[in-house]
């Protein structure tokens, strides 16, 4: 038995909204029938087991995949993402685990990475040195020294690098996957701190990808869990809990468990 899905807000309160999207590769089935839809200034915590189709998910939004069926609606306005950068251009854009961050790079070069500041042929360092700092100190993310190798900042700190990059580029959609993954408490507290304060602005609408449910619950608005291709739960944070997402999960894996003890005999 599944959670009915929230129908959402009105279609001028939505930034995205997905429907009916299917996604396979070959004979594997990875997205089915997931319906999905994002409020502005909303964030979404999506959850589910190890093989949901949760990056899958994500990568068709940005537009790395091309979906098999369905519709995407952007600020109201069904679109067919051609590429990342098509998505970019709506105001689309994924902060991957891996960071896609150059770590022998300063942190302001990376934080103009393919967006380079030039006088002429030449880089204008001194003006990109300036701007992030600025902009790091506007989202409060504390940075010593912008000249520093991103490879000796911590994880926190180069997560928080990798969400203002994209904030500063002007995304109104975030896609976050699994941004505290492999985080010490503090590291984590940085990040989550982060996307509170992105939350308290309203200036970005926030999907984030997380295996741990207490700190899901602490920054979303509303939880969607994906299972079997497809979302079957849809609740706002305060009306769910730790204990009930667990058992969902929970519950899958032990019906698939099932399901393939039962295959064997």
């Amino acid at each position: 038995m599944t959670d009915p899905v929230s129908p959402g807000p009105p279609a001028g309160d939505e930034v995205l909204r997905v429907e009916h999207l299917a996604k396979r590769f070959g004979a594997l089935t990875a997205l089915r029938d997931v319906n999905l839809h994002l409020g502005r200034g909303e964030v979404l915590g999506l959850i589910g087991d190890n093989g949901a189709g949760k990056s899958t998910l994500i990568k068709v939004i940005c537009g790395f995949h091309q979906p098999d069926a369905g519709r995407i609606f952007v600020n109201g306005e069904e679109v067919t993402l051609r590429s990342v950068d098509h998505a970019r251009s709506l105001g689309i854009d994924t902060v991957y685990q891996d960071l896609a961050l150059v770590n022998e790079l300063s942190v302001y070069h990376n934080m103009f990475l393919n967006r380079e500041r030039r006088i002429g042929p030449l880089l204008n360092n001194r003006l990109m040195r300036r701007l992030a700092r600025e902009h790091l100190a506007d989202m409060g993310v504390s940075i010593a020294d912008v000249n520093a190798e991103v490879a000796k900042l911590s994880g926190g700190q180069r997560q928080a690098i990798a969400v203002a990059r994209s904030v500063y580029s002007d995304a109104r959609v975030l896609l976050l996957d699994e941004p505290l993954a492999a985080m010490g408490a503090k590291e984590g507290a940085l990040i989550l701190d982060l996307i509170a304060d992105l939350k308290a602005r309203g200036q970005v609408s926030i999907v984030i990808i997380a295996h741990n449910y207490a700190q899901v619950l602490q920054v979303c608005d509303r939880i969607n869990v994906l299972q079997h291709g497809a979302i079957t739960f849809d609740k706002a944070t305060s009306e769910t809990s730790v204990a009930e997402l667990t058992d969902l999960v929970v519950a899958e894996y032990r019906a698939s468990r099932s399901a393939r003890v039962a295959g064997q005999r």
